[in-house]
């Protein structure tokens, strides 16, 4: 399992260094993370300060280049540097989610295992909230009749043509994409080279450039609703407060 942790952000600096209980917020996660029964947890950092918080704390973390483009870019390098590849599950726990569940990146293992047709899988659960339906931060996911992606975005779809109303309480069909993901190795060292697809562009998601090029991505339909990741101040305080 890798945990890519970039200490530049725009909206919360310093971020994976962040205190959350006494612990750096990048320790929280791979400590979480290890709780799912994975073989291995990597943190693949951009910078030397968080592998040294990683190594304070016995947590594996691997320094990566600077310049990459994506999370994906990096965990490639991760790949390439750990003699991962072909059909090698690679777990990608974002390093701002100190409350994911582990039960949820075991299944997403478990379901790439189970399907050979898919090179990724992810997962997604069902939305409850009309205002989250039509919240462009909240992205959503439709599937095919095996539960693969057909598509990803931040507008609310499926859109209900013959309903008034937009809100979709108790409808399995309206999913909010989860963004935890596993890959095939061979693919994830792949992908970097793959060109940028112009949906991918739009949407700024990065998994359609996946569908784009043709591949399949297998999604786990969760009954459990992930824990608030953090991305501003204000959701550090928050998970600050779970942890207190």
């Amino acid at each position: 399992m890798l945990v890519p942790a970039r200490l530049a952000s725009s909206r919360l600096p310093g971020k994976p260094l962040a205190d959350i209980g006494g612990l750096p917020m990048v320790v929280r996660v791979a400590r979480r993370a290890a709780l799912s029964g994975a073989a291995r947890v990597v943190v693949a950092a951009d910078d030397a300060r968080i592998v040294q918080a990683c190594e304070r704390h016995a947590v594996d973390a691997i320094l990566t280049r600077t310049d990459h483009a994506t999370g994906s870019d990096r965990l490639a390098e991760a790949c390439e540097r750990l003699g991962l590849d072909g059909d090698d599950a690679v777990v990608n726990v974002q390093g701002d989610e100190p409350l994911i569940e582990p039960a949820l990146i075991a299944a997403c293992a478990a379901l790439l295992d189970a399907r050979p047709d898919c090179v990724m899988s992810t997962a997604a659960h069902a939305i409850d909230s009309a205002d989250d339906f039509a919240n462009p931060n909240v992205v959503k996911v439709v599937l095919d009749a095996r539960g693969r992606a057909l598509y990803f975005s931040r507008a609310p779809i499926p859109h209900r043509r013959d309903v008034a109303s937009a809100a979709t309480s108790g409808s399995p069909a309206a999913l909010r994409h989860i963004g935890i993901y596993a890959y095939r190795a061979a693919f994830l060292r792949r992908f970097p080279s793959l060109a940028a697809s112009p949906l991918e562009t739009i949407e700024a998601l990065e998994q359609l450039r996946v569908l784009w090029h043709g591949e399949r991505i297998a999604v786990h339909s969760s009954a459990l609703r992930p824990g608030p990741g953090v991305d501003t101040p204000q959701d550090l305080e928050r998970v600050r407060a779970l942890f207190a």
